[in-house]
């Protein structure tokens, strides 16, 4: 059996003081997840020309530079849009300081699943309470952070 994945990209989203900006999940299973903005890939688009457009959409980013693809994931569960999965491919996105405020607005943001926005210092991420994804998020920005981009993307689970 061939599985039917979505294709999604995701912005790796810092700031000069190497703040990550982060979105909350909360599915209908009731599960919450503080993950990185992005979502998935409309037929004909690019991952950069996705990727803009998605931190437009819910972030009000316009233009940022699309910097290098890092990571990869890949999440086999079933998906409302009848897919089993989504592979998502994450780039490294430094911008300035700004003001998240979704162009979208916030009904359909929740439609998609996403109740907050918010800017997180490593530090708050290592000690918090709250489930990310991927699971060692921090530990993977940590290393993002302090090293630059991989040469080749790395895979970081789920």
């Amino acid at each position: 059996m061939t599985l039917r994945l979505r294709e999604a990209v995701r912005g790796i989203v810092v700031d000069p003081d190497h703040r990550v900006l982060l979105v909350k999940y909360v599915f209908p299973s009731g599960a919450e997840r503080w993950g990185t903005p992005g979502g998935g890939l409309d037929p004909g688009e690019t991952h950069e020309d996705g990727l803009r457009r998605e931190l437009y959409e819910e972030l009000g980013l316009v233009d940022p530079p699309i910097g290098s693809h890092v990571w990869n994931r890949v999440h086999i569960i079933p998906m409302v849009s009848g897919h089993d999965g989504q592979r998502d491919r994450f780039h490294l996105v430094e911008v300035p300081h700004f003001d998240p405020e979704p162009t979208i607005g916030w009904e359909q943001m929740n439609a998609e699943f996403v109740v907050d926005i918010r800017w997180w210092r490593l530090d708050e991420i290592e000690h918090s309470d709250e489930r990310f994804v991927p699971s060692e998020l921090c530990e993977r920005l940590r290393g993002l952070l302090a090293e630059g981009p991989p040469t080749e993307p790395v895979d970081v689970g789920i």
